[in-house]
Order: structure tokens, then C-alpha cells, then sequence
């Protein structure tokens, strides 16, 4: 990725599924892989990608020159509470397109991705990945996650703070332009 593009991350809204199944097709089986802690048919990712933004949770990605090369997603882990709370642990999954890591994508991914998490009443956030894939342990450690390694796999956990009403009001606002970029991308 040239340093002179920078990314956007935003959410992502029902009008954004058909670049959520490009991108998922678009992943090499070795990132695919590690996505989706294992290996994973174009079949079973057209039908993951078909169902992924109807599914609890939210969805995040990160745009480069308008297209998607980084996808996050923010799922409960558990049962869901009413309203726009997730409950008290969630789960954050994603991944960055091999040509564009190491520049920022996959952190700003997982910031805003437990940013959101901390506005819907999530208080511990996981993130679970194959032991392995170690540039996602170190990210996991930048954002301030402790890891626990057991197996073949490797849980990452980040204890968030309560929202304030300066950052509840920011998040709206971060929402609100998300909304408004992906229509005008549609």
C-alpha cells in the first residue's frame, strides 16, 4: 500500500455487502485460513459472506482508495441484550489484505472496533486467533490485550472502559458519517 493513501474505517451498512463478499472471496486461502481459524472452501465463504451483515453484531471496514481491503466484525459472545447492547463480552474478528498490512489498517480496525464494542456495553473484548499468527498476537499486545496461548490457539482480551458522554456523543457522530459515506458510495 504507498504510504501516501491513507485509510478509512468505517462501519459498514447493508448497502456495503456486495464489497463485503468481494473482499472475503478476494482473500488468499492462507489469510482466509487464519481469519476463519481454519481452512475455508469458496463455497463456505460465499455463503459466510452472503449472511455476514445480517448476522448480531456490526461490522467495520477499511477502505483504500474506496475499496475494502480490511474487514472487522464486532459479534456478541453470548446472549445479546435489548437495544443497541451487545452484553458484557463480545468478540472481534478480522483481517487486512496481504498488500496492505503493516500500515496502520488492522490497528485502526481494532480500535474502532472496541470503540464501538465500549458504547454497547461490551466490558471485556476477545479476540481469538490461530498460535500461530503472530502479527495478531502483537496486535492484540499493542491495543493493550493480554494473551493466553492454550493449543493451537491463542485468546487476546481487552478489558474496556465505561462510555462517557463525550465519547457516546463522538461515537454517534463517527456513525453518522459512516451512514452518510456509505450512501454516497452506493
Amino acid at each position: 500500500m504507498p504510504d501516501t493513501i491513507l485509510p478509512l474505517v468505517r462501519r459498514l451498512w447493508p448497502s456495503d455487502d456486495a464489497q463485503v463478499q468481494d473482499y472475503i472471496l478476494r482473500l488468499d486461502p492462507e489469510t482466509r485460513a487464519e481469519r476463519f481459524m481454519g481452512t475455508l472452501s469458496d463455497t463456505a465463504a460465499r455463503t459466510y459472506a452472503r449472511n455476514a451483515m445480517r448476522a448480531d453484531g456490526l461490522m467495520f471496514g477499511g477502505f483504500v482508495a474506496g475499496t475494502l481491503r480490511g474487514l472487522g466484525e464486532l459479534r456478541p459472545a453470548g446472549a445479546r441484550s435489548p437495544g443497541r447492547m451487545l452484553g458484557p463480552e463480545a468478540e472481534a474478528a478480522f483481517a487486512v489484505e496481504r498488500g496492505y498490512r503493516r500500515n496502520g489498517l488492522g490497528q485502526a480496525l481494532f480500535r474502532r472496533i472496541a470503540g464501538a464494542a465500549r458504547h454497547r456495553g461490551v466490558r471485556d473484548l476477545h479476540v481469538r486467533c490461530l498460535s500461530w499468527n503472530r502479527p495478531m498476537q502483537g496486535l492484540a499486545r499493542k491495543v493493550g490485550a493480554s494473551l493466553r496461548i492454550q493449543g493451537d490457539e491463542a485468546d487476546g482480551a481487552l478489558h474496556l472502559a465505561r462510555p462517557t458522554p463525550v465519547s457516546l456523543w463522538q461515537e454517534g457522530v463517527a456513525e453518522a458519517f459512516d451512514f452518510t459515506l456509505a450512501l454516497s458510495a452506493a
